[in-house]
């Protein structure tokens, strides 16, 4: 076993390619991905995965990719499984590659497939201030994790298909007011950093009843947070919405430099407590940081960090944590499998719930910020 050498990659596939490779090694089928062992089922993880593989391989992963929607989308465009009344944030994810695959195939189920979760967007459940709840079975609680799953898709569904001026207008809007809204009621004023969720009622067990934040601020959280932003700031159209997004940008990333390990230049699990006992550097959290800090230099909205400066933390990120095993195959170890709040397990959102949930490598929301990082890497 080996770490990953960047200084390799003239003489094989950018590393990119070989964590496509190697995905498609260890999961034969796009059905094998995050454990589902062969099972259909339309989640973020899956689409997560499936639209990383295609924006770095849209030719040798197109065949994979689009096996798997065209199994879980019927001639009608009816999505398996997939309820509109569970108004989960989460479901709307794996709809982000359609618009790829639309485009590559010209399959109206694709389409129809899209509108549908537009028109739960539409529909949503909200708090007062006007911000969808994270999933029905979440009522009044905004996450950081959902306003990816659900913005950017919101978002270039907007720029390609609504075409009057006015109600394109009122989506840029309810777009940023989505982002603006999470932020003033997820800020830790004291660390500049975002808490993973909030609850407008301030009922939940896991919040502080004065606020309705949780007690922390997880580190794949915040980089959900971050990818959203500099994904939408490009999906959108220059302007005021666009610049206001830009401002959030800039202020989440004054704070999330000063939080990574001194020694890595990575991120710990929970954020704002880096060094503390039990503690450990998290692949997915860094991994979304670093693309965002790439992407945002790229598209010049970042200020205070050079491009080279997220060049090195990207070879932070392979030297910490991406391996090539015995068999040739890379490999992103050390990712969070999982954390959230309530539910059905009582989640409490505490220090010892977040640094305890399982670890494993390679979980497709780490491998997927992974290849979109090196995909900024190797443009230049």
């Amino acid at each position: 076993m080996c770490v990953f050498a960047l200084a390799a990659c003239t003489a094989k596939a950018p590393l990119s390619m070989e964590v496509v490779r190697s995905e498609m090694v260890r999961c034969p089928q796009a059905t094998y991905i995050d454990g589902q062992e062969g099972n259909l089922k339309w989640n973020y993880t899956t689409g997560l995965e499936l639209k990383a593989l295609l924006d770095a391989a849209p030719e040798e992963a197109f065949d994979y990719v689009d096996a798997w929607y065209d199994a879980i989308i019927d001639s009608t465009g009816r999505i398996y499984k997939y309820k509109k009344s569970n108004y989960s944030t989460d479901h709307i994810c794996p709809g982000r590659t359609l618009f790829q695959l639309y485009d590559m195939t010209g399959k109206e189920k694709y389409r129809a497939a899209m509108d549908t979760l537009y028109n739960q967007i539409l529909d949503h459940p909200r708090t007062s201030e006007g911000g969808f709840w994270h999933k029905k079975i979440y009522p009044n609680q905004m996450w950081l994790d959902g306003l990816y799953m659900a913005q950017p898709f919101y978002a270039e569904y907007t720029v390609r298909y609504v075409t009057d001026s006015l109600q394109r207008e009122a989506h840029f809007n309810d777009i940023v007011l989505q982002f603006q809204t999470v932020y003033d009621h997820t800020l830790d004023p004291e660390t500049g950093l975002l808490r993973h969720a909030w609850d407008s009622s301030h009922q939940m067990f896991w919040c502080n009843p004065e606020n309705g934040q949780s007690a922390h601020a997880w580190g794949r959280a915040m980089g959900w947070y971050a990818m959203a932003l500099v994904d939408v700031i490009e999906i959108l159209p220059a302007g005021e919405q666009q610049d206001a997004l830009v401002r959030i940008l800039n202020s989440c990333f004054q704070a999330i430099p000063l939080f990574a390990d001194q020694q890595t230049g990575m991120w710990y699990q929970v954020l704002d407590r880096p060094y503390a006992e039990g503690n450990y550097l998290e692949a997915t959290a860094s991994a979304m940081f670093v693309y965002a800090m790439l992407k945002g230099t790229r598209l010049g909205v970042l200020d205070g960090i050079s491009q080279a400066d997220a060049r090195t933390r990207f070879e932070e990120l392979v030297s910490t944590f991406v391996r090539v095993d015995e068999d040739g195959l890379t490999n992103l170890d050390s990712c969070c499998e999982v954390a959230g709040l309530g539910g059905k397990d009582n989640r409490s959102g505490d220090y010892d719930y977040y640094i305890n949930e399982p670890v494993r490598s390679n979980d497709p929301k780490g491998i997927g910020p992974l290849i979109w990082a090196a995909l900024e890497y190797e443009r230049i």
